[in-house]
């Protein structure tokens, strides 16, 4: 049983070592393609690269030539040594050159490459499903787009600076080595494979605790980025305690994945350094012998002993750039994974611009977000252009998800929706988005001026076209009372201004705009009830001879509506007139006499 046990970890762990394998070669791969459009800076890299190792090995053969012509205090010749003095000043100036155009290249393909890879993570984002979005935590998605690009630029700005270098100071040593002896030059080449086999062998393990480190650092930013932002709510619950230990759980986690990818990491060095430093001492053993016996002179002595120096140098960069590469390849793994999530289902081939007079129907819709979990099925709809639709109904009846099938936020299962009697899957997303206009519950301004928020759907509107939204909106009079009125900034989470401020913003960047079809979801929830009063002839204004979808709890909000949808369980279960519904009885009335009865007492 034992036995069996342990050819089954065997077997499970050569199953992960392939599979990390094949992830890094696929990653490889990835990287490779991105670097494709600089391939003329590659080369140029690659040149200089080899024009600075070419440089800097020549000088210990000149140092070897200047040593061999100084055979004593009153044998040193001047005449020979003073050209190659000059030419190991010129080397070493070419040399200098070289190193500071590789900086140029290997930098601008670096941060050019990390500035395409959050390019396109920015633009996976507007084109995934919101699906993925409402799936995902937040601080995932930023620590791939900054804290991994970060990572991984900074292990291809080593690849290019210690690596290849480091790889081609390696070969070229040994060149030089066999133009000079053959004899020291083997014993540095048999001696060279323990280093190797020593820093694959730590690579291998460490790779996967970096993977480990990358994984745990993304729930760990996740976390901070769920807590700062409901500080608010977890301080009125009391969840201090248990976010705290939630974050110390995690916490705990990556210090020990952490440590355990440093340790492996940190004895890469010593470990490749004892190697080399055998390296020397054989270099030096042989060389001795050699010049004792007059086949090796004093300078070429010191040539092998200066590349037996130069020869560790790359061993020991080369074994701490692995350690970061498994790193940043594990990082570069995490964006790949992101950007190759499957997009929102694409717009159909030569769909049309859609030019909506307001009738929208929904034709035996069936939807669900989990596919064990129906939540809209046989849903039918007829408005009108100009009608105004209240959508009622208790929470989790499918108010919300409505609205997303009708802005097509997500799409319907079975059925269809059109707009002006085209199936809104057959017109662009962008000319269906832009005939609605909406006014939701949550309520979200960018960083900016109040001018900016307010003018976000239309960027080219005038400032007056700006203050006559916000005056329609009721915006206007505490706007002119803020610092600045309408260069006043909001702040990145628009904490300088109360929500309900915020509500009426959003209702003026509407306004502004007024569109054919209008969405008001909860407009107005954060606002006092004497604004709302005033706030109701904006919406008058605003929905006249537009279709309005509004979506209410507080049923005083919709009885002017020309029709009322009761749903309940995905179903249209009542619908008609105020006191139509009253009148019947049903599970309206129940809601709405619930609630003033709820007043009343």
């Amino acid at each position: 049983m034992p036995l069996r046990s342990t050819n089954d970890r065997r077997e499970a762990g050569n199953n992960r070592n392939a599979e990390d394998s094949e992830n890094t070669v696929s990653t490889l791969k990835r990287i490779r393609d991105f670097l494709s459009p600089y391939s003329g800076f590659t080369i140029l890299s690659i040149l200089f690269a080899m024009g600075s190792v070419a440089t800097q090995l020549y000088i210990p053969i000149l140092t070897g030539r200047t040593i061999d012509f100084m055979l004593g205090p009153d044998h040193v010749d001047f005449d020979a040594i003073v050209p190659i003095l000059l030419q190991i000043a010129v080397t070493a100036f070419v040399s200098a050159v070289s190193q500071w155009i590789l900086s140029i290249c290997n930098n601008h393909i670096t941060y050019c490459l990390s500035r395409d890879l959050r390019n396109q993570v920015m633009a996976k984002i507007q084109s995934l499903p919101l699906s993925y979005l409402d799936s995902h935590s937040t601080g995932d998605l930023l620590s791939r787009m900054i804290a991994d690009i970060e990572t991984f630029s900074d292990g291809i700005l080593m690849l290019f600076t210690q690596l290849f270098t480091g790889v081609l100071t390696i070969l070229g040593i040994i060149g030089f080595m066999l133009s000079i002896q053959v004899t020291i030059t083997l014993v540095v080449v048999l001696l060279t494979p323990l280093s190797l086999i020593v820093a694959a062998f730590i690579a291998r393990r460490s790779h996967r605790y970096f993977q480990g480190q990358s994984r745990m650092r993304g729930k760990q930013t996740a976390l901070v980025n769920e807590m700062v932002e409901g500080q608010r709510v977890v301080q009125a619950f009391g969840y201090e305690d248990r976010s705290q230990k939630s974050f110390d759980s995690i916490n705990e986690k990556l210090q020990k994945v952490t440590l355990k990818s440093v340790f492996y990491s940190s004895i890469t060095n010593p470990a490749t350094r004892f190697v080399n430093n055998i390296v020397y001492a054989g270099v030096g053993l042989i060389g001795a012998l050699s010049a004792i016996h007059g086949s090796l002179s004093i300078g070429q002595l010191s040539i092998f002993l200066n590349y037996a120096n130069q020869y560790t140098k790359p061993f020991n960069e080369i074994s701490g750039v692995v350690t970061e590469l498994q790193n940043a390849l594990a990082c570069a793994a995490r964006v790949f994974e992101f950007l190759d999530e499957k997009d929102q289902v694409p717009e159909v081939r030569h769909a049309s611009e859609l030019k909506s007079d307001g009738h929208v129907t929904a034709e035996n819709v069936s939807f669900r977000y989990q596919p064990d979990q129906e939540l809209i099925r046989d849903f039918s709809l007829d408005v009108q252009p100009g009608q105004r639709i209240a959508i009622v109904g208790p929470t989790g009846s499918g108010k919300t998800t409505l609205i997303n099938l009708l802005m097509r936020f997500y799409d319907v299962d079975t059925g269809r929706i059109t707009v002006s009697g085209k199936d809104i899957r057959e017109v662009t997303r962008a000319s269906l988005r832009n005939s609605y206009g909406m006014v939701l519950q949550d309520t979200w301004l960018k960083a900016g001026t109040i001018k900016e928020n307010i003018a976000y759907g239309k960027p080219d509107a005038t400032e007056e076209e700006i203050v006559e939204a916000a005056k329609a909106a009721y915006a206007h009079s505490f706007i002119q009372r803020l610092p600045d009125g309408y260069d006043t900034m909001i702040s990145e989470d628009s904490g300088n201004i109360s929500q309900g401020q915020k509500q009426l913003l959003c209702i003026a960047r509407v306004l502004l705009c007024l569109p054919p079809m209008l969405i008001l979801d909860e407009a107005t929830s954060s606002i006092d009830t004497r604004t709302e009063m005033k706030i109701q002839s904006a919406f008058a204004y605003m929905m006249h001879d537009r279709t309005s979808f509004i979506v209410a709890h507080r049923l005083s909000t919709i009885q002017e509506a020309d029709v009322i949808l009761v749903m309940n369980h995905g179903r249209i279960i009542e619908q008609g007139k105020h006191e139509e519904l009253l009148r019947k009885n049903g599970f309206y009335a129940n809601m709405y006499n619930s609630q003033f009865e709820g007043s009343e007492n």
